[in-house]
């Protein structure tokens, strides 16, 4: 076996690998014995003819696809390895020579990580996020608490207002055509949710109970029914019932009924406390995601599409697995958005560059500064989430050993590298 490098050129290395004749043989011969009870040759039982019979009836490359398919994936590891190459995305393979007692030979274009310098990251100017809680944040949190508690309260003496929660009837017709799925019986509809499709809602603001009102609207281009996409209908609705949301008065009741205190303020300082833990959370979040952003503007090197490419298959990847936790399929997904996998695809590219870039800044400057990882680290990190998912540490520590710790240390490497970031930057 021979493996070299013949070319380089940007962010992509040509290698040339060349297979012995004897181990091609030897595979060729392989394939023979798995496949030849697939052909039928007369004079000859199923699976008995003779290699070259088959050969010379369907040609004398006939086992070669297989013989290759053995060979490719352990010899262009086999390369990588000797050459010191870490591909970044899928290599592109052709065979170049390929023929009887002859050496197996094929290249692979091979895309890597482009080659930069990182320069001026320690000190760079971030702008600081603000952890402060303020009473506006307090007042949000408590109303959506009383919402919460709130009760509908039917009225009679008025109208249908935006934000009241209606019972209708209504049948949807399309011409004189009643369309399947436009009935509904003491349907709850809230005015103002958009629950209902484009100006639905708004034509029954001014209504009253007992009223029969024509809601003229027009179905989106884009519809999961491809019979009603762009068509005008009609909807005849009967107002059943008009209701409103009666909000609990903010008073020391309300804080003994929603909570464990016995005062609103007591109640308020609780939740400014319990804002405090989270936007101090969530603040050194964005923080660290500010400190990387800006980090990675230093990176002036064009970044290869495949890796922009192979990055947006893992986010489809790991979209799908979301869409499936939640009882749909990509598929689904596609079809009830009017997209397509290509524009989905196209949305995600600018996400994708995005977490190239980090994922390299990270690499460069993990490398420049030898940041490592010590025994000790692992375990105060095995006893963190032992400790996070109320579990015994030593069952934790299984889960981990397998791979020798190794995607552990990796992901601790990444974070330390990212607090080295944000310890050297100048928050102004």
């Amino acid at each position: 076996m021979k493996y070299e490098i013949i070319k380089k050129e940007n962010s992509e290395v040509t290698i040339k690998a060349t297979v012995a004749s004897e181990e091609f043989e030897k595979a060729v011969l392989a394939a023979y014995n798995k496949n030849k009870g697939k052909f039928n040759i007369p004079g000859f039982r199923k699976g008995k003819a003779p290699k070259t019979i088959i050969e010379k009836q369907y040609g004398e490359g006939v086992f070669y696809e297989d013989a290759v398919n053995s060979l490719l994936p352990t010899h262009y590891e086999k390369a990588l390895e000797e050459l010191k190459i870490e591909p970044v995305a899928r290599p592109d393979i052709d065979i170049e020579e390929i023929a009887p007692k002859q050496d197996l030979v094929f290249t692979a274009v091979v895309t890597v990580a482009p080659e930069f310098t990182l320069e001026g990251y320690k000190g760079i100017e971030v702008e600081k996020i603000n952890a402060e809680v303020s009473d506006q944040m307090i007042d949000e949190e408590i109303e959506k608490t009383r919402n919460m508690n709130a009760r509908l309260v039917s009225v009679t003496d008025r109208a249908i207002l935006d934000g009241d929660t209606v019972l209708i009837d209504y049948s949807g017709f399309v011409g004189e055509e009643q369309f399947e799925g436009g009935t509904a019986t003491n349907q709850e509809l809230v005015i103002g949710s958009n629950r209902f499709i484009p100006g639905f809602e708004e034509q029954l603001i001014g209504a009253n109970i007992g009223d029969h009102v024509h809601v003229n609207v027009t179905f989106p281009e884009v519809y999961h029914s491809d019979a009603l996409a762009g068509k005008d209908a009609v909807f005849h609705v009967t107002v059943n019932d008009i209701k409103f949301k009666e909000l609990p008065t903010l008073d020391d009741e309300f804080a003994k009924d929603v909570s464990e205190f016995d005062t609103l303020e007591a109640y308020k300082a609780s939740i400014k406390s319990e804002l405090e833990v989270s936007v101090a959370d969530s603040s050194k979040a964005a923080q660290r995601d500010k400190v990387i952003d800006k980090v990675t503007e230093l990176i002036t090197v064009e970044i290869p599409e495949k890796m922009i490419d192979a990055e947006v298959d893992g986010m489809m990847k790991e979209f799908d697995q979301q869409l499936k936790s939640q009882g749909l399929s990509l598929d689904q997904y596609v079809q009830f958005t009017g997209g397509s996998f290509e524009s989905l695809q196209e949305q995600m590219k600018p996400d994708a560059l995005a977490r190239v870039k980090t994922s390299l800044v990270i690499e460069k400057v993990m490398a420049q500064e030898n940041i490592e990882v010590s025994d000790e680290d692992v375990e105060n990190e095995l006893k963190t989430i032992a400790e996070m998912q109320k579990r015994d540490i030593e069952e934790i520590r299984k889960l981990f050993v397998r791979d020798n710790f190794e995607y552990l240390k990796s992901n601790l490497k990444s974070r330390k590298t990212v607090d080295f970031l944000v310890e050297n930057a100048k928050l102004v």
